[in-house]
Protein backbone atom coordinates (compact mmCIF):
# COMPACT_ATOMS: atom_id res chain seq x y z
CA UNK A 1 0.00 0.00 0.00
CA UNK A 2 2.92 2.37 0.73
CA UNK A 3 4.25 1.54 -2.71
CA UNK A 4 1.01 2.70 -4.36
CA UNK A 5 1.21 6.05 -2.55
CA UNK A 6 4.79 6.50 -3.73
CA UNK A 7 3.80 5.70 -7.30
CA UNK A 8 0.89 8.13 -7.07
CA UNK A 9 3.24 10.84 -5.78
CA UNK A 10 5.71 10.19 -8.60
CA UNK A 11 2.91 10.23 -11.16
CA UNK A 12 1.63 13.54 -9.78
CA UNK A 13 5.16 14.99 -9.85
CA UNK A 14 5.63 13.81 -13.45
CA UNK A 15 2.30 15.35 -14.43
CA UNK A 16 3.22 18.68 -12.82
CA UNK A 17 6.62 18.62 -14.53
CA UNK A 18 4.96 17.98 -17.90
CA UNK A 19 2.46 20.81 -17.29
CA UNK A 20 5.28 23.22 -16.46
CA UNK A 21 7.19 22.13 -19.56
CA UNK A 22 4.09 22.65 -21.72
CA UNK A 23 3.46 26.04 -20.10
CA UNK A 24 7.04 27.20 -20.75
CA UNK A 25 6.90 25.93 -24.33
CA UNK A 26 3.52 27.62 -24.83
CA UNK A 27 4.92 30.91 -23.53
CA UNK A 28 7.89 30.60 -25.90
CA UNK A 29 5.54 29.92 -28.81
CA UNK A 30 3.47 32.96 -27.83
CA UNK A 31 6.59 35.12 -27.99
CA UNK A 32 7.51 33.76 -31.42
CA UNK A 33 3.95 34.24 -32.73
CA UNK A 34 3.88 37.84 -31.47
CA UNK A 35 7.22 38.66 -33.06
CA UNK A 36 6.43 37.02 -36.38
CA UNK A 37 2.87 38.39 -36.60
CA UNK A 38 3.90 41.98 -35.87
CA UNK A 39 6.84 41.83 -38.26
CA UNK A 40 4.70 40.36 -41.05
CA UNK A 41 1.84 42.82 -40.62
CA UNK A 42 4.20 45.76 -40.15
CA UNK A 43 6.15 44.81 -43.25
CA UNK A 44 2.97 44.34 -45.27
CA UNK A 45 1.69 47.79 -44.21
CA UNK A 46 5.08 49.35 -44.90
CA UNK A 47 5.27 47.86 -48.40
CA UNK A 48 1.64 48.80 -49.07
CA UNK A 49 2.29 52.42 -48.12
CA UNK A 50 5.34 52.54 -50.36
CA UNK A 51 3.52 50.97 -53.31
CA UNK A 52 0.48 53.22 -52.79
CA UNK A 53 2.77 56.27 -52.66
CA UNK A 54 1.48 57.11 -49.17
CA UNK A 55 4.90 56.89 -47.56
CA UNK A 56 6.37 59.97 -45.94
CA UNK A 57 9.46 60.70 -43.87
CA UNK A 58 7.99 58.97 -40.82
CA UNK A 59 6.92 55.74 -42.52
CA UNK A 60 10.23 53.95 -42.11
CA UNK A 61 10.73 55.29 -38.58
CA UNK A 62 7.28 54.04 -37.57
CA UNK A 63 8.01 50.66 -39.15
CA UNK A 64 11.31 50.37 -37.26
CA UNK A 65 9.62 51.32 -33.99
CA UNK A 66 6.85 48.77 -34.52
CA UNK A 67 9.35 45.97 -35.18
CA UNK A 68 11.50 47.03 -32.22
CA UNK A 69 8.49 47.02 -29.89
CA UNK A 70 7.52 43.54 -31.06
CA UNK A 71 11.05 42.28 -30.47
CA UNK A 72 11.14 43.92 -27.03
CA UNK A 73 7.85 42.31 -26.02
CA UNK A 74 8.99 38.95 -27.41
CA UNK A 75 12.24 39.14 -25.45
CA UNK A 76 10.38 39.89 -22.22
CA UNK A 77 8.07 36.93 -22.79
CA UNK A 78 11.03 34.64 -23.59
CA UNK A 79 12.72 35.68 -20.34
CA UNK A 80 9.55 34.72 -18.46
CA UNK A 81 9.54 31.30 -20.15
CA UNK A 82 13.21 30.77 -19.27
CA UNK A 83 12.58 31.69 -15.64
CA UNK A 84 9.66 29.25 -15.42
CA UNK A 85 11.63 26.48 -17.08
CA UNK A 86 14.74 27.00 -14.94
CA UNK A 87 13.19 27.63 -11.55
CA UNK A 88 10.36 25.10 -11.74
CA UNK A 89 12.02 22.25 -13.62
CA UNK A 90 15.75 22.15 -13.03
CA UNK A 91 16.93 24.65 -10.40
CA UNK A 92 20.56 23.59 -10.48
CA UNK A 93 23.37 26.09 -10.06
CA UNK A 94 24.50 25.55 -13.66
CA UNK A 95 21.00 26.22 -15.02
CA UNK A 96 20.62 29.32 -12.85
CA UNK A 97 23.96 30.61 -14.22
CA UNK A 98 22.78 29.98 -17.78
CA UNK A 99 19.49 31.72 -16.97
CA UNK A 100 21.42 34.69 -15.57
CA UNK A 101 23.49 34.91 -18.74
CA UNK A 102 20.38 34.69 -20.95
CA UNK A 103 18.63 37.37 -18.91
CA UNK A 104 21.74 39.57 -19.12
CA UNK A 105 21.96 39.18 -22.91
CA UNK A 106 18.23 39.74 -23.40
CA UNK A 107 18.30 42.75 -21.08
CA UNK A 108 21.12 44.26 -23.15
CA UNK A 109 19.16 43.59 -26.34
CA UNK A 110 16.05 45.09 -24.78
CA UNK A 111 17.98 48.17 -23.69
CA UNK A 112 19.35 48.50 -27.22
CA UNK A 113 15.83 48.27 -28.63
CA UNK A 114 14.58 50.96 -26.26
CA UNK A 115 17.41 53.21 -27.47
CA UNK A 116 16.34 52.43 -31.05
CA UNK A 117 12.71 53.25 -30.29
CA UNK A 118 13.38 56.48 -28.37
CA UNK A 119 16.23 57.48 -30.72
CA UNK A 120 18.33 58.86 -27.87
CA UNK A 121 20.69 57.76 -25.10
CA UNK A 122 19.09 57.49 -21.66
CA UNK A 123 21.07 60.47 -20.35
CA UNK A 124 19.96 62.74 -23.18
CA UNK A 125 16.84 64.90 -22.78
CA UNK A 126 13.73 63.83 -24.62
CA UNK A 127 13.12 65.38 -28.03
CA UNK A 128 10.05 67.48 -27.45
CA UNK A 129 10.96 71.07 -28.17
CA UNK A 130 14.48 70.36 -29.42
CA UNK A 131 13.21 69.08 -32.75
CA UNK A 132 9.84 70.69 -33.42
CA UNK A 133 9.25 68.71 -36.59
CA UNK A 134 9.82 65.42 -34.76
CA UNK A 135 7.38 66.34 -31.98
CA UNK A 136 4.73 67.58 -34.41
CA UNK A 137 5.05 64.54 -36.70
CA UNK A 138 4.83 62.24 -33.71
CA UNK A 139 1.70 64.02 -32.54
CA UNK A 140 0.12 63.73 -35.97
CA UNK A 141 0.86 59.98 -36.06
CA UNK A 142 -0.88 59.55 -32.70
CA UNK A 143 -3.86 61.58 -33.93
CA UNK A 144 -4.16 59.42 -37.07
CA UNK A 145 -3.91 56.19 -35.09
CA UNK A 146 -6.60 57.39 -32.66
CA UNK A 147 -8.93 58.19 -35.55
CA UNK A 148 -8.47 54.70 -37.00
CA UNK A 149 -9.44 53.06 -33.70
Amino acid sequence: MGETGGQTGEAAADMITRCVQYAATGIELLAVVIIVAVILTGTALYVFRILAHQADVNTYRNYRHQVARALLLGLEILVAADVIRTIALEPTLQNVRILGLLVLIRTFLGWSLVIEIEERWPWQPQRMEVEGSYASSKGSDETHSEKKL
